[in-house]
């Protein structure tokens, strides 16, 4: 079994092997019992004939009866199980999750500001969670129906457009722990991943403060600042810097480059395109693309913008 990290782990874990207790129990007492009738009631000569059997009501009440108790035990169980991961409790820490394709953003209400995001470059930024706090996730989603799965707590939920689920956990162990997303929503479904980083309650408020911030560094130029922007911020999963076709164009050669419109139409993508492309990403779509880009705004500001203009412009 996976890593057991939350307070669910166990009694999700005990059903699964109850029921395949129950399954190895009932096929060995099947296929023995069939072995054994085959053996003792086979044919012994060309001249035998199969004797008269009648029906027995109460081997029949049992084998009716008995897998129905059983089956209402896995169903009551299971049941109080749902019920429980399904209502949180009181003053849990809450989360915002939206998934879009191909790509998790992760925001606290609490925490004003602090947005994380996963990718295939920094994927321990996904999601930030204290040991031993329950945490309620409200999940959707942008565009097509996701999943968010954390194999380790046994949870999954889907995650859905114009809709809000919800989810909640309490980890019981420090480490990383993988999540995915288990509902294929397109070409990079399998890119879809990152981890959940459980950290000391004591530590935990200090570290995602320190994740979530995205300034630029002393020193650090205005392209190397978007560069981060570009990966931070869920870019590098439509956009490839290398020229490879994606969701969206590639940016390698994109500043200055004459982009055909869908429309018939041509700009030059220079910064006030780029800017415009970035806040209003449906105005101007490029020729061959479908119109799926989430707007920014409200993410990235102007300081941020110039600085992912800058990185586009050193993509030669």
């Amino acid at each position: 079994m996976p890593t057991a990290a939350s307070t669910f782990a166990e009694d999700t874990d005990n059903l699964y092997f109850f029921i395949t207790a129950l399954d190895t129990l009932f096929f060995v007492l099947i296929m023995g019992a069939m072995g054994y009738f085959m053996w003792k009631y086979r044919r012994r000569s060309k001249d035998q004939k199969t004797s008269s059997i009648t029906h027995s009501g109460v081997i029949e009440f049992l084998w009716s009866a008995i897998p129905t108790v059983l089956l209402l035990v896995v169903f009551i169980w299971g049941e109080c199980d749902f019920v429980r991961q399904s209502v949180a409790p009181a003053d849990p820490l809450e989360v915002r999750v939206t998934g879009q394709k191909w790509y998790w953003t992760v925001e606290y209400p609490k925490y004003p500001g602090v947005s994380l995001n996963s990718s295939t470059e920094e994927p321990a930024l996904t999601l930030m969670v204290p040991k031993g706090k329950p945490v309620r996730l409200t999940m959707t989603s942008t565009d097509v129906i996701h999943s968010f799965f954390v194999p380790a707590f046994r949870v999954k939920r889907d995650v859905v457009p114009g809709r809000y689920t919800q989810i909640w956990f309490e980890a019981t162990r420090i480490g990383e722990f993988n999540l995915f997303c288990t509902e294929y929503c397109g070409d990079f479904h399998s890119n879809m991943t990152g981890v959940v980083k459980v950290l000391e309650p004591d530590d935990f408020e200090r570290e995602l403060i320190k994740a979530g911030v995205l300034t630029q560094e002393e020193g650090e130029s205005m392209a190397a600042y978007g560069e981060r922007i570009y990966k931070r911020r869920g870019c590098v999963a439509c956009h490839s810097v290398d020229g490879a076709d994606g969701t969206g164009p590639s940016w390698q050669g994109l500043y200055g480059r004459t982009e055909s419109l869908s429309d018939g139409t041509t700009v030059k993508a220079e910064d006030q395109y780029i800017k415009d492309s970035i806040y209003e990403p449906n105005k101007q779509v490029v020729a061959g693309y479908a119109p799926q880009m989430p707007s920014y705004q409200g993410q990235l500001d102007n300081e941020q913008v110039t600085a992912v203009i800058e990185y586009i412009k050193t993509l030669k």
